[in-house]
């Protein structure tokens, strides 16, 4: 993670200065008008993700009567029976990488009616549709507090946890007492770290098929280096002379600033290579998720030869992967430095952390697209987009409707979010946990991770991104493609063998392009019903089915249209924040 401006950041933490906000009502509950109210029903599953074959165990938190349970992949119905226990198992088909929507319906005056749904991965690879959580309180916790942790992790379906800031220093991240690892150390704020808390999370996190992954810098060590064998032949230099490391500074009463190794340098790569060995052999981590700090500037090594950082990158980074071939690897670009090399490389997946001058919604995309095109389709996409950052400064509650906004952006396009962890994310520095999720926010992102599953082969899984042209037939709202404008819906979509997709993010109602929501004003959207749409289709149109993670607990329902040759027309039921409309032929 990069630590860009951690003195500011250590400020932001001591000082807690409350403020508000008048645009903003803290007390405000977003509720679609379509939400079910009169039946209560949470359905969760045991693991975050299923390899093929395994069977799924649902709970639910009771029984209401004359309720059925429907299993689908996309629209298709596999199955259905009643719901009779709070507890039963389901065998999903033992295809790999499919997602599921687990539906609860019961019929009101002869209409059928969703009350809850879940959402089920089928995947025995947890980084092919990877989302991504974080962890970053590592003191003396106990088992009910793990638990509860990753209990939530679960429920949100992640997948994948990053460790952050774990470790004792960073060239040496596992400390040790002889032969055996230390029982505590300080991290380099000088917090205390248990080793039981680090094995118990990964204990833990296995029996719910959730991966964990040590965070550490690809180069970084701290001021007392020598003393642990590193060279100072090893690190990068400001200077042709080298007289001066490069450093990261960090505050004063922080344990070390943070010098710069040379990843190119092949006795560098070795020694921490051994190091990480040692966090293997005591840690059942997944692999290693890698750090760096950005483009440094016109930079040397020791021998006063000119450095390009970012070429450097995919040496340490193949050598790492002949190293440990069993293990995840992934480095975070920081604002996309040096991620062309990243992804020419064996890494698992590509993540981002974004930064200034990538403001925009279209900013987000475009950083997903590019990654799709580094990686030759192959890998997904983590933007790591830190939410109402300037409101973070405080104590306060997330903007809800900013949050659901940038993910419908994000997952539309098919990438994930970094953003739960202990709390959700708001800063680079990850204890910092001065906002809080509001429980509209809990239950709305809750809707929008289940619709990230379920309908994970449309949004994540190949396709062809287009940008069509949809027109509205009634007049009630602007329609645009892609990129955004307020005042204006914005559609685009991806193009399969037998279908399209479409999606209609809604800036009608927004008062920024600008994703992140420094303080907090960004409204919720006036939601739109029964619009009609028109479009061209050069196909004859076999089926047209639509959802939305905003209503109807995101399961899809067939719609009616009318094609006439090339023009189609039909009525979308309703828009909030995001669509999703399918045409099959």
């Amino acid at each position: 993670m990069m630590k860009s401006d951690l003195v500011k950041v250590v400020l932001i933490l001591l000082v807690f200065t409350f403020t508000s906000c008048k645009e903003r009502d803290d007390d405000f509950v977003y509720e679609p008008e379509d939400s079910v109210k009169n039946i209560n029903l949470k359905v969760v599953t045991d693991q975050a993700r299923y390899t093929p074959g395994s069977e799924v165990t649902f709970t639910a938190d009771n029984v209401p009567q004359e309720v059925t349970v429907r299993y689908r992949h996309l629209n298709e119905t596999l199955m259905e029976e009643p719901m009779t226990s709070k507890t039963w198992t389901w065998s999903p088909p033992t295809e790999d990488f499919k997602g599921y929507m687990v539906e609860f319906f019961h019929f009101v005056n002869g209409e059928e009616e969703v009350i809850s749904s879940v959402a089920v991965d089928v995947s025995s690879d947890w980084t092919r549709f990877p989302r991504y959580g974080f962890l970053s309180e590592f003191g003396n916790l106990s088992d009910i507090e793990i638990n509860s942790t990753l209990t939530n992790l679960k429920d949100y379906h992640i997948n994948g946890l990053q460790y952050y800031d774990w470790h004792n220093k960073h060239h040496s991240p596992l400390k040790m007492n002889g032969t055996s690892p230390a029982t505590t150390w300080v991290d380099v704020i000088g917090r205390q770290i248990s080793f039981a808390t680090v094995e118990s999370y990964i204990s833990r996190a296995q029996e719910m098929n959730m991966a964990s992954m040590q965070y550490n810098l690809l180069y970084g060590a701290w001021d007392d280096y020598a003393t642990d064998g590193v060279s100072e032949e090893w690190m990068i230099y400001s200077d042709a002379n080298h007289q001066n490391v490069n450093k990261h500074n960090l505050p004063d009463d922080w344990e070390s600033d943070i010098l710069v190794t040379n990843p190119a340098n092949q006795e560098w790569q070795s020694y921490i290579f051994e190091k990480t060995r040692l966090v293997y052999d005591h840690l059942e981590f997944d692999g290693w998720h890698l750090d760096q700090l950005g483009d440094r500037g016109r930079v040397f090594d020791y021998f006063g030869n000119v450095i390009s950082l970012n070429e450097t990158y995919a040496p340490f980074l193949n050598n790492l992967y002949a190293d440990f071939p069993d293990k995840k690897m992934v480095l975070n670009a920081v604002n996309q430095y040096g991620q062309a090399e990243i992804l020419s490389t064996a890494v698992d997946f590509a993540y981002t952390e974004v930064w200034d001058p990538n403001n925009t919604y279209k900013a987000l995309a475009d950083i997903i697209l590019k990654n799709n095109e580094w990686s030759n389709g192959k890998l997904n996409t983590v933007l790591a987009a830190y939410m109402n950052y300037d409101l973070a400064n405080s104590p306060g509650s997330f903007n809800t409707p900013a949050v659901l906004l940038a993910d419908a952006v994000i997952f539309a396009f098919g990438g994930a979010h970094l953003e739960l962890g202990e709390h959700m994310l708001a800063k680079e520095y990850f204890p910092n946990n001065n906002l809080k999720m509001r429980d509209d926010l809990k239950s709305a992102l809750m809707e929008y991770y289940d619709f990230m599953v379920a309908y994970q082969n449309l949004l994540r899984d190949g396709g062809e991104f287009i940008y069509p042209e949809l027109q509205s037939g009634d007049g009630k709202m602007n329609i645009g493609s892609w990129p955004p404008q307020i005042g204006h819906v914005s559609v685009f979509g991806k193009e399969f063998a037998n279908r399209r997709v479409v999606h209609l993010i809604n800036f009608n109602s927004a008062n920024s392009l600008n994703w992140r929501d420094n303080n907090g004003t960004q409204p919720f959207p006036a939601e739109v019903k029964n619009f009609r749409v028109n479009f061209i289709s050069n196909q004859t149109i076999t089926r047209v089915w639509w959802a939305s993670p905003d209503v109807n607990q995101g399961v899809s329902h067939e719609l009616d249209f009318v094609q006439n040759g090339s023009q189609v027309s039909l009525t979308l039921p309703s828009l909030t924040f995001w669509d999703m409309l399918v045409v099959e032929y």
